[in-house]
């Protein structure tokens, strides 16, 4: 995974309005926190960070003021009928450093013939790995899976130097068989009169 590089601003203003006044100056309000370090409370581009954010689990290399910081994104916040980012929560990591991340689940291949189908029991996994390795998704075979079969976490494979956090025996994808649906009895429902 590439870092990318964004330049951030120290922020002194807070609340709701100073808020308002940097989204409507298309910067983001974030935070940077972790290793035990003062909370630093910064302003990003918001072109920059949309870019950045398309790539789950992105490592973001902060340029605060001449100080270089590495970060992955925590937890984000966007508008929930417009989508853009309203403020982000960033992670403080270093290089070599373990950290716990969701990763996503992609599958590859064909189910067995027949009509069957495939549930996203969950859509990622959670798993710990290096701060400068974190994989963007990991891709399970369903190459021949029938009607009843199964995909539990401990069977996802995972790249070299991660683990995994999600329980071994969580199920992660199962295959369903299509439900046919019963035709209407005739005269259901209908009152008999003698």
């Amino acid at each position: 995974m590439a870092e990318v590089k964004i330049s951030a601003e120290i922020r002194t203003e807070f609340g709701k309005g100073a808020a308002r006044r940097a989204r409507r100056a298309n910067k983001v309000p974030a935070v940077v926190y972790g290793h035990g370090a003062d909370t630093v409370h910064v302003t990003l581009p918001g072109y920059d960070l949309m870019m950045a954010l398309k790539t789950s689990n992105a490592l973001i290399s902060l340029d605060i003021e001449g100080r270089t910081e590495l970060v992955i994104p925590k937890a984000v916040q966007r508008d929930p009928l417009k989508g853009f980012v309203e403020h982000i929560d960033l992670l403080a990591v270093k290089r070599g450093e373990k950290v716990t991340v969701e990763v996503a689940v992609q599958t590859e291949g064909d189910l067995a013939p027949g009509a069957n189908l495939l549930e996203h029991v969950l859509n990622t996994v959670t798993v710990e790995t290096e701060a400068t390795h974190i994989p963007e998704s990991v891709t399970v075979s369903i190459a021949g899976l029938d009607a009843g079969d199964s995909v539990l976490a401990k069977d996802v494979p995972l790249p070299s130097g991660t683990t995994l956090v999600t329980d071994e025996d969580a199920v992660v994808l199962q295959v369903l068989a299509a439900q046919a649906e019963e035709p209407a009895a005739e005269g259901a429902g209908e009152g008999a009169e003698a």
